[in-house]
């Protein structure tokens, strides 16, 4: 096999695993995509050991490389296909204007954090901190969010966060039912891409629009829900939490649960 077939396998190979990955990460693949798949399994020269090594040549040759060491910044393949299917989903939003919360907005807030999450937050939407920065739960909120979330033994580039809507409501008012309706489908994306075990709600409108119900949230707090095959918390907004610093105790307990439920330590109790 020449130079230039061995480099063109080898890229096939690397090709079919990507788009394999995004299959099992829940992905429905494209036509084009299923496209390339065919093409990639029909060439004669591909193998599931491809990336093997060659058979010691039978005349003398240049000694090979030495495999490169794989760094702590490498990422997984799932990884980093779940990575470039988030980027896929922020490059379609592009600068949107699909509903009129764009008129005001500075930033497009997407999300933070690694694609291979266990854990996600969704809150409402972005205040003015996190449109001025791009982004989510960034502000007083935010410093709170990040407690929580090293409280719960995690840093917050171990989590995904995410809102309802990706740009400020004006006035930091609710998001009204057109804006959602633009915007939901995007995180709805992120979501099947991520597919963490759980979900944290953080307050009554990322619980409502999220779960799609009317209920209160004083009757789904702490109760474990379901969105589509992904358990859920509904707990308090974290700005809830900072006008009422009563609530923080039960939204603790709330952490304390899902802690449980995917296996992370709990605190000690002291005494």
């Amino acid at each position: 096999m020449s130079e230039h077939d061995a480099y063109v396998a080898e890229k096939l190979g690397e090709l079919l695993e990507s788009l394999e990955a995004l299959r099992r990460l829940g992905r429905q693949l494209t036509v084009h995509e299923q496209e390339l798949v065919e093409l990639a399994r029909s060439q004669p020269r591909l193998k599931p050991t491809l990336k093997k090594e060659a058979e010691p040549p039978k005349t003398a040759a240049r000694p090979a490389r030495p495999a490169k060491p794989k760094t702590a910044t490498e990422k997984p393949l799932a990884d980093s296909a779940g990575e470039n299917e988030l980027r896929s989903i922020r490059e379609e939003i592009g600068d949107c204007t699909r509903c009129k919360l764009h008129q005001g907005r500075k930033n497009i807030v997407f999300g933070d954090g690694t694609a291979t999450a266990e854990l996600m937050f969704v809150g409402e939407g972005p205040g003015a901190d996190e449109d001025e920065q791009g982004l989510p739960f960034v502000g007083r909120a935010g410093q709170l969010l990040n407690k929580m979330i090293a409280a719960m033994g995690k840093r917050r580039d171990e989590v995904y966060i995410g809102n309802i809507v990706k740009c400020r409501p004006p006035g930091n008012r609710e998001p009204e039912g057109d804006e959602v309706a633009m915007c939901l489908p995007f995180l709805q994306r992120q979501i099947r891409t991520i597919h963490p075990k759980m979900i944290v709600c953080l307050g009554r409108v990322a619980i409502q629009n999220l779960l799609d119900t009317k209920r209160p949230i004083s009757q789904l707090r702490g109760q474990w829900q379901l969105y589509e095959d992904i358990r859920v918390m509904p707990t308090f907004h974290p700005a809830y939490l900072l006008r009422n610093p009563a609530a923080k105790k039960p939204a603790w307990e709330d952490l304390q649960k899902v802690m449980a439920e995917l296996g992370w330590p709990l605190p000690k109790k002291e005494g």
